[in-house]
Order: C-alpha cells, then sequence, then structure tokens
C-alpha cells in the first residue's frame, strides 16, 4: 500500500514539474539574420533568420544569406539549433537559405518545410508524364532512351535534407500554421513561398521572409485563421516601392487590417519602416537583428486549438 501511494505521489510531482515547466517555455521570436540592427557583437548582412519559440515549440524560419554569419549570429546569440522542432524556409533566395548548410551540419535529420517547387532547391522533382513523348524517335534521341524512370528526381545542394514540400494550408502543430502562396509580380512570377501563422489568445502572430506574393494577399490569408492579427515579423517587399505605395501599404496594414503590431524587418525598406512607425506609433516593435520579441501566451490558443 505505502509503496502504492509513494508511486502515486511520485507520478503527481513529476506531473506537476512537467506542466511548470511547459508553462515557463518562453513565447517569443529572437531576429538571427538581418541588415540592421544594435547589437555589436553579431554580423549584420543582407537577409533573414528568426527562431520562433511558442508553445513550447521551437521553429526556426529561415536561415539568413551566408552560413558563416549565421553560424556565428546563432552562437553569439546562444541558440542551440540541435533542439529545435522544425524548420520553415518561406522560398527558394539564398539570402534565406545560405545557412542550411550550417543548419545540416549541427542538426542533419531535422524536418524543413519547404515551398512544393519543381526542380526548385529543394529536391522535388517530377513523375515522367510532365514531358510529352514521341516512340517514334530512335532510342538514342529518346530521353533515358525511351524508358525514363518514373520519377525524375530532383537536385539539392542539399543532399540527405529532411524537405518535406508544402503546397497549401497545413496545421502542422496544433494551433500553428504555413500558409503557401504565389508571387503574380514581374521579377518573381510563380515564386512561392511559404509563411508562419501562429494562432494565440490575443489574435495571430504572422512572420514572412519577403512577401514576394503580396504582404495583402499573406495577411489575408492568415486572417481567415482570425481576423485579429496580434503581430507581424519579416519582410514586406517595399525596398523599392515609391512613396505612394509605400504609405498605402502603411495605412492597408493599420486601418484595412487593423493589425495590433508591426516588427517589420529585412527587405520591408527604409522608407516603408519610417511609414509603418509613423502608422503604428508605439505599436511598432524594433525588429533588427539580436532583438528579442515577447509573444502572447499559447495556453488558450493551444487548448481551443486542440478541441476543434
Amino acid at each position: 500500500m505505502n509503496r502504492h501511494i509513494s508511486l502515486r505521489a511520485l507520478a503527481a510531482i513529476v506531473f506537476l514539474f512537467a506542466g511548470t515547466a511547459a508553462a515557463e517555455a518562453p513565447n517569443r521570436v529572437t531576429i538571427l539574420y538581418d541588415s540592421f540592427g544594435k547589437s555589436s557583437s553579431l554580423t549584420m548582412d543582407w537577409g533573414f533568420a528568426a527562431l520562433v519559440e511558442y508553445g513550447g515549440k521551437r521553429i526556426l524560419f529561415d536561415t539568413g544569406n551566408n552560413a558563416t554569419i549565421f553560424e556565428h549570429n546563432v552562437k553569439a546569440m546562444g541558440v542551440n539549433l540541435r533542439n529545435i522542432d522544425f524548420v520553415v524556409i518561406s522560398h527558394r533566395h539564398a539570402d534565406h537559405t545560405s545557412g542550411i548548410t550550417y543548419l545540416l551540419a549541427v542538426n542533419p535529420k531535422v524536418k524543413i518545410y519547404v515551398p512544393d517547387e519543381p526542380w526548385g532547391l529543394f529536391a522535388r522533382g517530377v513523375t515522367n508524364d510532365f514531358y510529352r513523348k514521341d516512340p517514334s524517335l530512335p532510342a538514342d534521341m529518346r530521353y533515358y532512351g525511351g524508358h525514363p524512370p518514373e520519377i525524375l528526381d530532383g537536385g539539392t545542394p542539399w543532399p540527405g535534407a529532411n524537405f518535406v514540400p508544402v503546397s497549401k494550408k497545413t496545421e502542422v502543430a496544433p494551433g500553428i500554421f504555413i500558409l503557401s502562396s504565389v508571387s503574380t509580380f514581374p521579377g518573381t512570377l510563380e515564386l512561392r513561398e511559404l509563411s508562419l501563422a501562429i494562432k494565440s489568445p490575443q489574435g495571430v502572430i504572422l512572420i514572412v521572409g519577403c512577401s514576394h506574393p503580396g504582404v495583402e494577399h499573406i495577411v489575408q490569408e492568415a486572417a481567415a485563421i482570425d481576423l485579429h492579427i496580434n503581430i507581424l515579423f519579416g519582410g514586406l517587399h517595399q525596398i523599392q516601392k515609391p512613396d505612394p505605395e509605400v504609405k498605402r501599404i502603411a495605412a492597408v496594414l493599420h486601418d484595412q487590417y487593423k493589425l495590433e503590431r508591426v516588427a517589420p524587418g529585412h527587405c520591408t525598406g527604409e522608407p516603408e519602416f519610417a511609414a509603418l512607425k509613423s502608422a503604428f506609433g508605439d505599436h511598432y516593435v524594433y525588429a533588427g537583428v539580436g532583438s528579442v520579441i515577447e509573444l502572447p501566451g499559447a495556453t488558450v490558443a493551444l487548448a481551443a486549438s486542440r478541441r476543434q
């Protein structure tokens, strides 16, 4: 009897400590890579990477432009990439992907969600019916001698990486969504881009890479999860836009979508920084490299998601 009581007491203590540890898990975003910042111990460079910690999950979003700089900043910030839960790569551009080399050196099996693009950087091949065949040709004029494999494997600079292609909105953990969108703009036409949307008790936490499909489109997708956007992080791709468009975007985010806070970075552009600061005032959050931004708690959001 005493032994049973002791085991129950031990189980209760373990449960209590586990609950306490979960409750104390940080909810925050740490900017690991960007070309502006205040910290003298970090290296500024064009590109973006952030560590998102929420509800006990640790998510790496993008990996910057240079693996050596990414490694330096990660170590300087005391970030352990060996115990992250998964990675989201927003799109194929080098200023978001180059740090994958260092990431895989320390965590080679980590799951990496990537845009679903045939013949992109992420080993996504195609079935052999993607090209028309002509059996009348001699074998030496036909692809694979007329006997192609069923799947034409895609190449990648990172063979062996655990890439998971995403082509539509996907809930990858309770209350944590990956959004998929496609650019319709000249210069990046048909480029696929992923964003991260987290459902919190105070609204959606939205992290974007470059917003090539248009920040309005991405925010609209996030609003389908919850009309209230608590905070928006990342690049808004207004870096070369004229003043009227810069001001329009700031007004749209503030007045139409009624974002509570903005924490822009990377390719948002200096004029857009100024316009957003003017529009949002005290609700503009500085997010240079080295910044650590606290997020609203996760308990209510995750509990609600599990009930659905």
